[in-house]
């Protein structure tokens, strides 16, 4: 795992986490744990309404955060109710935590390469309705990050589990002084929960 992203995961204070939040992180830990217990493959498709900050944040902290605590067979996946684009600010963000990110697609709804490690998968990061056929079909729990999504979408085909964890949307700074800061304030809050879902991982 690259440098940085290791350090910003250790650094990372996870008993700020009320009560709360970790009575909503718990049913994905359960989710998480009963895949490890049965020797499966964990498959989250992270959703949000497009697709374009808070579930490209979530998949990628996700996916690092498995990495990190050394959970096999993680695969995180994203999807919205409709797709957009992945927001620049969000790839930017995730470009100042360490991630190597390359566009590898230009256009309207660009297509990124986000890697965590050197010798790791990268993440393929772009815009998609959360049953797209780049997604899993089955045999996954979804994640919604944002209410509207949640709100939106009674029945997501295919999933094992539904799962609530809904993020403030950080698009309200967009064009704002504050942008950057709360992206980054966003995108930490997301490494921090992700991550301490994974360290309650037993293997």
């Amino acid at each position: 795992m690259y440098q940085k992203i290791q350090s910003i995961i250790k650094s990372l204070d996870l008993t700020t986490i009320s009560k709360e939040r970790k009575q909503t992180l718990q049913p994905l830990i359960n989710y998480i744990q009963s895949k490890v217990n049965d020797k499966k493959e964990i498959r989250l498709n992270l959703i949000c309404t497009h697709n374009s900050r808070r579930s490209h944040l979530s998949q990628v902290w996700a996916q690092a955060a498995g990495a990190y605590y050394g959970i096999p067979n993680v695969l995180c996946y994203s999807g919205g109710t409709e797709a957009t684009a992945m927001f620049p600010m969000a790839a930017k963000t995730l470009e100042k935590a360490g991630f190597q990110i390359q566009t590898i697609a230009d256009g309207t709804n660009p297509i990124y390469a986000i890697k965590y490690a050197e010798n790791a998968n990268p993440i393929i990061g772009f815009s998609k309705t959360y049953d797209n056929a780049f997604n899993p079909k089955s045999e996954f729990a979804a994640i919604m990050t944002c209410s509207q999504a949640d709100g939106g979408c009674p029945f997501i085909a295919g999933a094992e589990l539904r799962i609530p964890i809904t993020y403030e949307d950080p698009k309200a700074f967009d064009n704002t002084p504050q942008q950057a800061e709360k992206y980054e304030e966003r995108s930490l809050q997301i490494a921090t929960e992700m991550s301490f879902v994974f360290s309650q991982i037993k293997m």
